[in-house]
C-alpha cells in the first residue's frame, strides 16, 4: 500500500510538472485598462441604433495593403500568431493562432477569421452611415486600435454583427478585455451605443 501510495504521489507530481503553460493571447494595440475603459464608456453617446436598410459590406472596403505585400488580414495573422512564417506574398506558411474569444488553437490560417471587434454593420447603424467611404475603409482596416482580432472562424460567425448585449465571447475570463476593446473603438471613432449595450459593457467591465 505504501509503495502504491508513493508511486501515485510521484505520478501526480509528474502530472503537475507536465501541465501545459498558459497559451499566449494576442494583444492588439490600444486596449485601455478597465478603469480607463469605464471612463471612456461614460463619455459615449447613448441613443437608438438607426438601421436605414442601406448597409452593404462593400461600403467598408477591407483588406488594404498595410505593410510590404501584407494586406490587413495577413498583417493581423502575422501579428497575432506565434511562430508565424510567411511566403513572398505574406500568406502564412506556418504558425499557431490562439483565439482569445474561446481559447481555440489553430495551425491552419483557413480556420482563423479576422473579426472586427465592432462589427461593420454595428458601426453603420451607430453612426458610420454618415461617413465617407474613405473613412469607413480606414475603420475597417484599423490596425492601430483593438479593432481587428484573429479568432476561431465559427465563433466569429456566431458573433456576426451583434453587440455585447446579445453576444459575448465564450471565455468569461476575456470579458474585461473584450469590453475594454469595444469601448476603445467606439470612443475613438465616435460611435454611439444603446442603453442595453451600455448595461452589458458595464457588467463586463466590472469583471476587470
Amino acid at each position: 500500500m505504501k509503495l502504491s501510495y508513493t508511486l501515485g504521489g510521484l505520478l501526480s507530481a509528474g502530472a503537475v510538472l507536465a501541465a501545459p503553460a498558459p497559451k499566449p493571447m494576442p494583444t492588439p494595440p490600444g486596449i485601455p485598462s478597465g478603469s480607463a475603459a469605464k471612463t471612456q464608456l461614460a463619455g459615449l453617446t447613448v441613443g437608438t441604433n438607426v438601421d436605414d436598410g442601406n448597409y452593404d459590406r462593400d461600403l467598408f472596403p477591407t483588406w488594404d495593403t498595410i505593410e510590404g505585400t501584407c494586406n490587413t488580414r495577413e498583417y493581423v495573422l502575422r501579428r497575432d500568431g506565434t511562430g508565424v512564417t510567411v511566403g513572398s506574398d505574406c500568406y502564412p506558411t506556418a504558425g499557431t493562432w490562439t483565439s482569445p474569444y474561446d481559447g481555440g488553437e489553430w495551425t491552419a490560417p483557413s480556420d482563423v477569421d479576422i473579426d472586427h471587434m465592432v462589427p461593420l454593420k454595428n458601426a453603420w447603424i451607430s453612426g458610420a452611415n454618415a461617413w465617407t467611404t474613405a473613412k469607413r475603409e480606414q475603420f475597417a482596416n484599423d490596425v492601430d486600435r483593438p479593432q481587428l482580432w484573429a479568432v476561431t472562424d465559427n465563433v466569429n460567425q456566431a458573433k456576426s454583427d451583434r453587440s455585447p448585449d446579445s453576444w459575448k465571447p465564450p471565455l468569461q475570463s476575456f470579458y474585461c478585455t473584450y469590453a475594454s476593446a469595444w469601448v476603445a473603438v467606439k470612443s475613438y471613432w465616435d460611435l454611439s451605443i444603446t442603453s442595453a449595450e451600455k448595461t452589458a459593457l458595464t457588467s463586463m467591465l466590472n469583471t476587470c
